[in-house]
């Protein structure tokens, strides 16, 4: 059985400008589960934001196709959201309104009444209440703009929510609060989501598997790494979890260097299998709180 969102053996390349072409990635596929949260890693030129582009519908693979919910994606379609680094607001309408514009187009027959009641409450969800939303993007901080941002999507009950590098231009007080929100909406939502993000820590802490690749020109995708760690999880606390640094190890690991040993290695014609899925569960070796030997296991399925 097909997984909700299938991505099957995506190729895209671009002219190289020497008459020839140059295949960024190659051969991508993997699937996501609904209601899952994927995190997508690897250094830049190895194609995430293609990707992204493609699930969004905002471009076409050179081959390969994206199924999801039993449809193939072509073109871009409200069942899909996007979250953009740069917040991508509408400058001439007030923060309501310009989370009331999308929900007005998902639900034209509701009255406007109904339309402000849903959009405001999403805004609340972010932490947006009172005056500052009837204020334009112009008055708010980068912070409150990429509330509204995600406020936005997530007000369109998208079938596929997609986050690329959205906390990426935020400081670091800020970008832990909205990350906050984000797990807090996507735990009351059950919203699927596919993100990109360069931070290891945010990656952990968000996402259910980590999606690796290796680096381009001719990237593919590597490894799964679920995140074992139990949910709801809390940012001060994440770090005692005896799995934590353990995983952190690996992806640390395979960015700076299997990443690089991988890469330019072509997939085996016809491959089609989704890469394989790396679990680490770590076991301590004493009942000593102040013992940190552990026993280190990585079950591949």
């Amino acid at each position: 059985m097909k997984p909700y969102l299938s991505i099957e053996m995506l190729t895209q390349k671009f002219p190289d400008g020497k008459g020839g072409d140059l295949t960024v990635f190659e051969n991508a596929t993997f699937g996501v589960e609904k209601g899952e949260f994927v995190v997508i890693l690897g250094h830049s030129g190895c194609g995430k934001s293609t990707i992204m582009n493609i699930l969004a519908g905002l471009a076409d693979p050179t081959s390969g196709v994206v199924i999801m919910d039993g449809q193939e994606v072509k073109g871009p379609s409200l069942d899909r959201g996007v979250v953009f680094q740069n917040y991508s607001l509408l400058p001439w309408l007030t923060t309501l309104k310009n989370v009331t514009f999308g929900v007005k187009a998902r639900h034209p027959d509701w009255t406007k009444a109904q339309v402000e009641e849903h959009a405001t409450k999403f805004l609340a969800m972010v932490g947006l209440e009172g005056d500052v939303i009837h204020r334009k993007p112009s008055q708010l901080s980068g912070g409150m703009r990429q509330r509204v941002s995600i406020a936005r999507a997530f007000a369109n009950h998208p079938k596929l929510l997609l986050l690329d590098e959205p906390f990426g231009a935020l400081d670091a007080l800020t970008r832990g609060t909205i990350q906050d929100e984000l797990l807090k909406i996507w735990g009351q939502m059950e919203q699927t989501v596919f993100m990109i993000t360069h931070d290891i820590d945010e990656a952990i802490l968000l996402a259910d598997r980590i999606i690796l690749m290796t680096n381009g020109p001719q990237a593919r995708v590597a490894e799964s790494v679920e995140i074992t760690i139990p949910r709801p999880r809390n940012r001060t606390e994440i770090v005692e979890h005896p799995n934590y640094y353990a995983i952190r190890n690996h992806l640390v690991q395979f960015l700076g260097k299997r990443s690089k040993e991988l890469a330019g290695q072509p997939t085996e014609s016809g491959q089609t299998n989704a890469p394989e899925t790396i679990r680490i569960d770590v076991t301590k070796t004493s009942d000593d709180p102040k013992d940190t030997r552990h026993a280190l296991k990585a079950v591949n399925s």
